[in-house]
């Protein structure tokens, strides 16, 4: 199947779930539990954190159109914000025209840091680190067969020395791919176990061994041609370059630019299980990488005056291990998504991050970003106000009409509708 169903937004949400059923082969079983909500039950969420005392819902989408790669995707999105999947779906609609998006990654190496005080010679110490590498390298991926018997493990070893306002420290840094688990666990491990190494070699004293969320040697890239036909011409082309130029430009006008890449970024992570916090602290820790605060996307204009559009960020993800095995829901939306390898399902996210600050760029510059935007918040703040059922479109129709949408005004509505 194509993930172009046509009128997909206006199904029920029963009548969109069977498409996805049958897009995905999902058991009737794995239908029911998204259906229902009851992926996870108390005990499961008991085992996952602390002080539990109940579960917390958030709304499942699912973005159409996407094409990557030549591969159709339905791309499951958990978030509360409105015009979101929507505004991804329709931006994606517009790359398919050209090809959809093609994506590309690094392989996945994680970085495990280690850091070493109270060292004589730094320099020296450095220099001791990187001679006995071999020895590092084989200490930790002893603690991880089953991941080197993937191909995956600790490859490389760096150091360097740095200032600090408490003296100087030398930082040692594993360079681990992980293959298709995100790594957070399997790095920490590593690096807990070759400090003891570390230490006695340099002669310092170890403090801080943890993995790195700044995960550069683990990106993930995507690009997309979109016609300035299907656009709206030309001006609307130009319209968008100026706003990347007022984004390299402006640092608060970057911050919201690169929210908006991060709205279907996180919206896809969170999906899939996968830890939405890294990723969001990776994404702008790299959008200043070069000493300032930088958009994650580029928008160009080709020799035919198309748009063409890339993005690149880091991509620590992983479609094995963690809380895929303890939350079904995670498992089901991985099954939707169709993904073999935490490199695909990390190119995926980077498609969706362009699809959205297309989307995001192309209503601002063409129409305002609440003309779509605020369609959809009025319904929200219909149901706030008490309205059901049909009352819900009756109520939020007024107040999009009227220019009016403040709860106040919907209460109005609800009583007057109502009678």
């Amino acid at each position: 199947m194509r993930s172009d169903i046509s009128g997909f937004y206006r199904l029920t949400p029963g009548e969109r779930l069977k498409k996805v059923q049958e897009f995905s082969n999902l058991t009737d079983e794995e239908a029911s539990l998204l259906e229902t909500g009851h992926a996870l039950d108390l005990s499961q969420a008991n085992r996952m954190i602390e002080n539990v005392i109940g579960l917390f819902q958030m709304p499942l989408g699912i973005a159409t159109n996407f094409l990557i790669n030549g591969k159709d995707y339905l791309v499951p999105m958990v978030i509360e914000e409105p015009s979101v999947v929507a505004a991804a779906s329709h931006a994606a609609k517009m790359a398919r025209e050209k090809g959809g998006f093609t994506a590309t990654s690094t392989d996945p190496v994680m970085i495990g840091q280690i850091q070493i005080t109270d060292v004589i010679d730094p320099e020296r110490a450095m220099e001791r680190v990187l001679s006995d590498k071999g020895r590092i390298l084989t200490k930790a991926n002893e603690q991880d067969p089953l991941l080197v018997s993937l191909g995956g493990g600790a490859k490389d070893l760096k150091a360097r020395v740095i200032e600090t306002r408490v003296g100087r420290m030398v930082i040692v840094e594993l360079l681990v791919d992980c293959r298709d688990v995100a790594g957070m666990n399997a790095v920490d491990t590593m690096v807990e176990a070759v400090a003891p190494v570390v230490e006695d070699v340099t002669g310092g004293r170890v403090c801080l061994r943890i993995i790195s969320n700044l995960a550069t040697r683990r990106l993930a890239r995507a690009t997309c041609v979109i016609a300035k036909e299907t656009l709206g011409g030309e001006e609307i082309v130009d319209g968008i370059i100026k706003a990347q130029a007022f984004a390299e430009s402006d640092i608060y006008r970057c911050t919201t630019h690169n929210k908006g890449i991060m709205n279907g970024v996180i919206a896809v992570v969170q999906a899939t299980g996968n830890d939405h916090r890294a990723i969001e602290a990776g994404a702008h820790a790299y959008a200043c990488r070069d000493g300032r605060y930088e958009p994650l996307t580029i928008w160009e204009k080709n020799p035919d005056g198309d748009l063409v559009g890339t993005i690149e960020l880091p991509m620590a993800l992983g479609v094995v291990g963690g809380v895929t095995k303890s939350n079904p829901a995670f498992r089901i939306a991985l099954k939707i998504l169709g993904v073999r390898t935490s490199k695909e399902l990390a190119e995926v996210v980077a498609s969706v991050g362009l699809a959205q600050n297309l989307a995001a760029l192309r209503a601002l510059v063409a129409e305002g970003i609440q003309r779509g935007h605020m369609k959809l918040h009025a319904r929200n703040i219909a149901i706030s106000a008490g309205a059901t059922g049909d009352l819900v479109e009756l109520v939020a129709g007024k107040m999009v009409e009227e220019g009016k949408i403040r709860e106040d005004r919907a209460k109005e509505l609800v009583r007057e509708l109502s009678r």
